[in-house]
């Protein structure tokens, strides 16, 4: 007999295309309607401040999901340029672009996220970019080529993979940051000093403790009005102030949202028939044992993946271990875990930046002998160890610290002593 069930994403982003795959894979034959708002089909975020924005060959063909054909070949019914504008939770159906209503037999929601902006004088004036979608990078990448002096406003990933990618080009790079360092709240003061060392090596300014009063500039961009001192000159302005979830559905539905849409461990938002993943989702962690909504490409991919299953009545928990990864300059890193509440970082190797080299290490954050999260720097294929040792550690196992920092210890046998 045949599946008379529609499934319907809303968000045609790397989640909701790993979704619709994930749902053929497993042998779904109902109907499967993948809406997206932008005007390209999924593509995969990562590259957008990597190597598409360094100007790497073929980079931006890479960041699809699928190939063009593959929706049609797959049956997916797939509609861009379309925006979900209401949600009939009681009747089972979004109304499309406020004109069409599409019922759903189960409905998942990948809305993402959105950059934050910056509310002040001159803010709209050409020169100042955000970074959040392939035109956007597509944008960027062309004005990097040209600019001489970028200002970064604010020192997080997007921020910083920013600044490496405006300094391949040749431009004066500042960077403009309230705290005392780059990604202090991700990582600590340990590990932060090591991003504004690699940074000042390859010839960055910082200025932190600093925010941006205003932009100057008559029809083009011409410099940075800060609260502290004076103004930085600029043509291109690039702001990475965080990103924020895309609730406004979830809310016009009537479905419980707190800092994102939130789910249980098995995806199920407070209405039947809805589950949410992605950028948008507060998770009640099984392992950590606490609330989170995770930003990163990792839980993108497999999140969808997750959504499928349990949109098929499977039995899902979703529990992975958070993970992200990060490329500047010759630093290539990769972090798993959640570390807010720490007492100490052990480092596996010698973080120093010598003569302008980024350095090759592993740093863990420990609470009472327990790993919580670890980053491995320029150090390879030790993400599985590292991710059992996190997952142990959230267990309440501890581990010897000396033997954690000895290089000649391998990591499995932590667990075993």
């Amino acid at each position: 007999m045949a599946d008379e069930r529609t499934f319907v994403i809303v968000g045609a982003s790397l989640t909701g295309a790993k979704a619709a795959e994930t749902l053929r894979a497993e042998g779904f034959t109902g109907k499967i309607v993948l809406i997206g708002e932008e005007t390209e089909r999924p593509y995969e975020r990562p590259p957008l401040s990597k190597d598409h924005l360094h100007g790497k060959e073929g980079a931006r063909e890479k960041a699809f999901v699928h190939e063009p054909g593959w929706y049609t070949a797959n049956d997916v019914d797939l509609r861009l340029a379309t925006r979900a504008t209401h949600l009939d939770v009681a009747n089972k159906f979004v109304t499309l672009d406020g004109v069409e209503e599409l019922h759903y037999d189960k409905l998942l929601l990948a809305t993402g996220s959105r950059v934050r902006t910056l509310d002040v004088p001159g803010a709209s004036l050409p020169g100042v970019r955000y970074l959040r979608t392939l035109d956007e990078s597509d944008a960027l990448l062309s004005h990097l080529k040209t600019a001489a002096n970028v200002v970064i406003v604010g020192a997080g990933w997007i921020g910083l993979e920013t600044a490496a990618a405006a300094r391949h080009h040749g431009a004066n790079v500042t960077v403009v940051e309230l705290a005392a360092l780059p990604l202090q709240r991700v990582l600590g003061d340990e590990v932060a000093s090591v991003y504004a060392d690699l940074h000042r090596a390859h010839g960055v300014e910082f200025r932190f403790g600093t925010s941006v009063a205003s932009f100057r500039g008559t029809t083009a961009l011409e410099a940075v009005v800060i609260n502290n001192g004076p103004e930085i000159p600029a043509d291109l302005v690039v702001v990475g102030v965080g990103i924020q979830p895309n609730t406004e559905l979830a809310v016009d539905g009537g479905l419980s949202v707190d800092n994102g849409i939130l789910v249980d461990a098995s995806l199920r938002t407070s209405a039947p028939d809805i589950y949410a993943a992605g950028d948008v989702v507060n998770l009640d962690h099984p392992l950590l044992g606490s609330r989170i909504r995770v930003e990163h490409w990792a839980n993108a991919l497999n999140g969808g993946k997750a959504a499928a299953r349990a949109l098929l009545g499977a039995e899902v928990t979703y529990d992975r271990v958070p993970y992200f990864f990060s490329d500047q300059y010759d630093l290539g890193m990769e972090y798993s875990g959640y570390a807010t509440d720490y007492d100490r970082v052990v480092f596996r190797g010698d973080p120093t930046v010598k003569d302008g080299k980024a350095p090759e290490f592993i740093a863990f954050w420990v609470k009472d002998g327990r790993v919580l999260a670890g980053m491995n720097a320029n150090v390879w294929d030790v993400t599985d160890p590292i991710q059992a040792l996190i997952r142990a550690g959230y267990d309440g196992k501890t581990v010897d610290l000396t033997k954690l920092a000895d290089p000649d210890v391998p990591l499995d046998q932590l667990l075993h002593d």
